[in-house]
């Protein structure tokens, strides 16, 4: 912790250089959304990957080891914008439109967003990068609330160009309303900063003194592997060491910095993920690869925040604003390899990862290594389904140089933006009945030693089901109807299931899943699936 703290110092005072005094009376807000990042791949929460960007602004502001998200892509999007759980919101699976309010596949109107609510607080509200909370155009972004928007509709693509994966697909790049075609030049992640930051200037030109929301929801560092050459090399040869050494070696440095204790135990990753030393020499090649384009993805990730942080602070603006960093799901264990694909698609595993026509995944090795030291991948709700590296800066805001262990959720997001931008959530909005928000603002739960210290947090996606309280967290993975219960103070790992010896610990928390499953609407995942 002394080591954080020393290095917060260094940190803020490099980000602080030269930053005015004046600022507007609200912060500016930017919500950083990564996706399918796993928990350990910045340099602040254990990797060897280079984020010098990103791992400035945790040592210069908040630091959260214990913050979850909804394990899965929609679902998570869904909560952040809304601030109500996924099935609240009307995506209560991966967008699966099913005659069920919880389940229709896109935002509902009984939610409001983040952009609606900051728009009727006098905010500007842009967004660029992946939406994926509704494919139909009256579901767009500009259709809830955003001034402008660039970026991806659907769930994924290539970085490169746009390219639909799926047979009868037709991806959509938009800005504002209408399609685009891309540059030859175009790569994703720094379109979608040069975007927001041209959208900045245009707001700091036109709307002076008026406060901005930016919603940066990058594809990164989903599949495909997609890189430039340049970031590649950077890391070609780097996983040569084999990946159950850099997963030892990511542990041993997240004990270091504080982010696990000191005692913590590494435990063993999937028995069905093969051993460095049973792979073939081509096989170590290719693996070497793999993660050498996905470490310089999110390498070029990192530069991008840069260029961002730079210019606010050159626009005298990044002392009043706040900055959130967050992913929407673990690191994912999937492949290219299933059915689904088009022809195309299939073919371009013949190319190398590296290539700009490949289309691969890194797969359960890869995800084990991101995933460090947690269980299990995105969609499932074990730790390493549904914890993110959380990231929150905010000079004038958050005092820099904290580690906090407070357990919290992306339903937290929007009563925080709410207190940040002194919004008035809204009991009715544009003719319809908004529900309440679920969450309790950050700031809160940072300041007040007891605020929230035995919340009960719950989890469901596809039938599998979790819920966390205080120190225990109960843990249920479909098909299975057996409960799971881990003491996360000592074993946040998941290797040890005390349910045997805790049945009245089971009991309440099987009891308060059940309630909050049927509040907010949750349909039993064995029925729903063969509607």
């Amino acid at each position: 912790m002394k080591k954080f703290t020393q290095l917060a110092v260094l940190g803020f005072a490099l980000l602080a250089a030269g930053m005015p005094s004046q600022a507007q009376e609200r912060p500016n807000i930017i919500v950083i959304l990564v996706d399918d990042m796993g928990y350990s791949d910045l340099g602040c929460f254990g990797s060897e990957i280079q984020t010098p960007h990103l791992d400035s602004l945790a040592q210069a502001g908040m630091l959260m080891t214990d913050f979850y998200n909804a394990a899965r892509c929609c679902p998570s999007r869904a909560s952040l914008l809304t601030g109500r759980y996924p099935h609240q919101a009307g995506i209560g699976d991966m967008m699966n439109k099913r005659p069920y309010p919880a389940y229709q596949g896109y935002l509902n109107r009984e939610s409001i967003t983040l952009a609606e609510l900051l728009k009727a607080a006098g905010y500007g509200t842009y967004m660029t990068g992946k939406w994926h909370v509704g494919q139909d155009s009256i579901n767009w972004p500009l259709e809830r609330g955003f001034d402008r928007y660039y970026g991806l509709i659907d769930g994924a693509n290539s970085y490169f160009e746009n390219r639909p994966y799926r047979p009868k697909q037709s991806l959509s790049i938009v800005l504002d309303r209408e399609k685009v075609d891309l540059p030859a030049s175009y790569y994703s992640t720094e379109a979608y900063t040069d975007r927001m930051i041209g959208f900045m200037s245009e707001h700091f030109a036109q709307q002076q003194g008026r406060p901005f929301f930016a919603y940066m929801a990058y594809q990164t560092p989903h599949w495909p592997l997609h890189a430039k050459p340049e970031d590649i090399r950077k890391y070609k040869g780097k996983y040569m060491a084999g990946w159950e050494h850099i997963r030892e070696e990511r542990f041993n440095k997240q004990k270091r910095l504080g982010i696990l204790p000191a005692n913590a135990e590494l435990p063993a990753a999937d028995s069905d993920i093969k051993s460095w030393s049973a792979l073939s020499w081509p096989e170590r090649v290719q693996w070497d690869e793999k993660m050498a384009v996905y470490a310089a993805m999110i390498d070029r990730l990192d530069q991008q925040i840069g260029k961002l942080v730079s210019f606010l602070k050159a626009e005298g603006q990044l002392e009043n604003s706040i900055i959130l960093f967050l992913s929407d799901n673990g690191a994912s264990h999937e492949t290219i390899d299933k059915n689904g694909f088009t022809e195309e698609i299939q073919s371009a595993k013949t190319f190398p990862a590296s290539h700009p026509k490949s289309f691969t995944a890194y797969g359960k090795m890869g995800a084990a290594v991101s995933n460090t030291p947690y269980r299990s991948y995105k969609h499932w709700v074990y730790e390493g389904g549904n914890s993110t590296c959380f990231i929150a800066f905010g000079p004038k805001y958050i005092q820099a140089g904290q580690l906090n262990r407070r357990p919290a959720h992306i339903i937290d997001v929007m009563p925080s933006l709410a207190a940040w931008g002194k919004a008035a959530y809204p009991s009715q909005y544009k003719g319809h009945q908004i529900g309440k928000m679920e969450g309790t603002a950050l700031p809160m739960l940072w300041k007040e030693k007891e605020k929230g210290k035995d919340r009960i947090l719950c989890f469901e996606h596809e039938g599998n089901k979790a819920v966390r309280k205080g120190k225990w967290k109960l843990v249920s993975a479909y098909p299975s109807k057996t409960w799971q219960l881990y003491d996360l103070e000592k074993d946040r790992q998941e290797t040890t299931d005390l349910s045997a010896a805790n049945p009245q610990v089971c009991q309440e928390l099987i009891q308060a899943y059940a309630q909050w499953a049927d509040r907010i609407g949750v349909i039993p995942f064995e029925q729903l699936d063969k509607k």
